[in-house]
């Protein structure tokens, strides 16, 4: 939901691998900062190291976004988050989610890459989606009850989730995303983490209420101006009105 169109490719189309570590790298920064930096404690920094292990980001690099992002030691995590709000092209909604050290640097460079779209002002269209806690996780069995486990868990919602969705979910496991209350994120990842599931998605985000009706050469357009906001540096999370 939201993200679909990008789940199953974002990590390897057109994106080079060091851009991608030093992606990987803010988000265990930023899951710390947040949350703290026990990932026993703390979902949102577990799923994003196990993410960071996976593309073989090494153990000290990942302890030291760990360091930072909690403020241990010398270095301190100085990050601005800043949402901006806009439409690809077709008037696809669209909520880009920044994370900069640099807003003065980033602000215009995401200008430039909305011009095939239309950049919003704050509040423009933030009314099309609803923010909630998102976790996405996968289980061995391939027959597991993805409805049962969201109700047990105490998720709002839940649907299945595909390899082709999100690279992160085996082929041959039982895949799922659950959405429940911002404060209930936590909580949903411990439990389906106890529970046989794997997590590999745990964080805010938004998802979108509607979804307009798009053509296949006008969702490849769309699809084309997305990947180019994702391939920003500072871009941390796209999401958008696109199944």
């Amino acid at each position: 939901m939201g993200r679909q169109w990008l789940q199953a490719k974002r990590e390897v189309a057109g994106l080079k691998k060091g851009q991608m570590v030093g992606k990987l790298v803010k988000e265990i920064m930023v899951a710390a900062k947040l949350g703290g930096p026990d990932p026993a404690a703390n979902a949102r920094l577990f799923a994003a190291m196990e993410k960071a292990r996976k593309a073989s980001v090494s153990r000290d690099a990942i302890e030291r976004a760990i360091k930072k992002g909690a403020g241990i030691g010398d270095e301190k995590l100085v990050m601005e988050h800043v949402v901006f709000e806009g439409y690809a092209p077709h008037k696809v909604p669209v909520i880009v989610e920044v994370l900069t050290d640099n807003n003065n640097r980033t602000a215009p460079e995401l200008r430039v890459l909305f011009k095939k779209g239309q950049l919003g002002s704050p509040g423009s269209n933030k009314f099309l989606f609803d923010h909630v806690g998102i976790v996405e996780a996968h289980h061995a069995d391939a027959n597991v009850d993805i409805e049962a486990a969201a109700i047990e868990a105490g998720a709002n919602e839940v649907e299945p989730l595909t390899h082709e969705q999100n690279d992160d979910i085996p082929a041959d496991h039982s895949g799922a995303r659950f959405l429940t209350e911002r404060t209930a994120t936590a909580a949903v990842s411990k439990w389906l983490a106890e529970n046989g599931w794997t997590v590999v998605t745990s964080e805010l985000g938004y998802v979108p209420k509607n979804f307009p009706d798009l053509g296949e050469a006008d969702r490849a357009e769309v699809g084309e101006f997305l990947q180019s906001l994702e391939d920003h540096d500072d871009v941390h999370r796209v999401w958008a009105a696109v199944k």
